[in-house]
């Protein structure tokens, strides 16, 4: 993929396929590095699934026998010398505290890093998609920090306003955006 906001938007979508009631993504960023996390309280995935899901070859889908956005998340931290891990916990062995973690670093300065993209319109998509579903996203770069927790917004609109209305969403974007271009 040719950018890192295609392989959040594209884990984020398998953590609404697992019924994930919230999706946490964080992206911590120094000058030289950048941690990406991705994690749900969905219904998690076994640990022999878990031991093969890097393999393109490996996906619960139906559609297409293929499964790349792991793999390929994968493969772009590891090719700047940063490393990857996944973990997951089946609903069934603990429902408490089942779901998946998946987290990747990266090498910023080397020359095979694949840039974030627009994790704006990423996050903007996502929650267009599964309204329903709670989003909490944290940015945290050198001189400033970005964020935004759907719960709170919930708390404000109250049950009368989707999230996935056109204001609402505008208004997420918008306020994004704001965060990114503030200077610290």
């Amino acid at each position: 993929m040719k950018e890192l906001s295609l392989n959040i938007l594209d884990i984020a979508q398998n953590s609404i396929r697992a019924e994930a009631t919230c999706i946490e993504i964080l992206i911590d960023e120094t000058e030289t590095t950048l941690a990406l996390t991705i994690r749900d309280n969905g219904c998690g995935m076994s640990e022999d699934f878990v031991k093969t899901v890097t393999d393109p070859f490996s996906t619960t889908r139906t559609t297409r026998k293929v499964g790349m956005g792991i793999p390929l998340l994968k493969l772009a931290a590891e090719q700047t010398g940063g490393t990857f891990s996944i973990t997951s916990v089946e609903r069934s062995v603990d429902p408490a505290h089942c779901g998946t973690t998946i987290s990747a670093t990266f090498d910023k300065t080397h020359l095979d890093f694949t840039p974030l993209g627009d994790v704006v319109s990423t996050i903007v998509l996502l929650i267009r998609a599964s309204a329903s579903t709670d989003y909490v996203f944290r940015h945290t770069m050198p001189d400033r920090m970005v964020s935004l927790d759907t719960r709170e917004i919930r708390q404000v609109l109250g049950d009368e306003v989707p999230l996935d209305e056109y204001e609402v969403l505008a208004w997420i974007r918008d306020m994004l955006k704001e965060q990114y271009a503030s200077e610290a």
